[in-house]
């Protein structure tokens, strides 16, 4: 990237409200990348499905891995050579973390087989990094954005997500995965916090979990 030219593809990862697409969105102007946004906002599925989960929770995750992969596909397939680098807030292997979390055993096989088939061909992140905050924090911030379909949000879903990302990042190999402690900063708001943060993004990391309180 143009202030490192270590990591050509970063991935931001975290639980509802964490803050994923405001650090992308900044980390992503200040070294001139390309910024790629979910668009979960336009999915018919998710509002029913905070309505009712059972009912909806197959669809939503089937229409979440369909939605990513053409978007990642997309993107990488039209690469800007005045921008080549990337910062995405979110890295294709969520779609297993909530499908994992959402849908029932049979479902869940089902959905593996199909993810697998088309993860192969994404391109990985050079650097993973997992904003963690505390379940009060991350109810904070969803009160915050005022989405009208998540304020109902429990705290033991929120729980049951957080558990979900730390055992899938465990189980990553060949990965660098860099763990952010973000209770105690806010780099949405206070430049310091952010220069501190995006710093520490930008080191050369090694291989396996590095984690970090800023």
């Amino acid at each position: 990237m143009s202030k490192n030219t270590l990591y050509n593809f970063i991935s931001i990862e975290g639980n509802i409200g964490a803050g994923k697409t405001s650090l992308a969105t900044k980390i992503a102007a200040d070294v001139d990348a390309r910024l790629i946004v979910e668009q979960f906002a336009e999915n018919p599925f998710l509002p029913k499905f905070y309505e009712e989960p059972e009912k909806h929770a197959f669809p939503l995750e089937l229409s979440f891995l369909a939605e990513r992969y053409h978007q990642l596909k997309n993107e990488f397939a039209n690469q800007d050579i005045f921008k080549p680098n990337i910062v995405s807030d979110y890295y294709f292997l969520k779609c297993l973390i909530f499908a994992k979390t959402n849908l029932k055993n049979d479902e869940y096989d089902l959905f593996t087989k199909l993810f697998h088939i088309i993860n192969d061909s994404l391109p990985k992140p050079d650097l993973f990094v997992y904003l963690h905050n505390s379940i009060p924090k991350l109810q904070e911030n969803i009160k915050k954005r005022g989405r009208t379909y998540e304020q109902n949000i429990s705290d033991e879903y929120l729980e049951k997500i957080q558990n979900m990302y730390f055992d899938f990042i465990k189980q990553l190999t060949n990965t660098k995965v860099l763990v952010i402690e973000c209770d105690t900063i806010d780099f949405v708001n206070n430049p310091t916090d952010y220069i501190k943060l995006l710093d520490a993004i930008l080191k050369p990391y090694q291989i396996g979990v590095t984690r970090i309180i800023i």
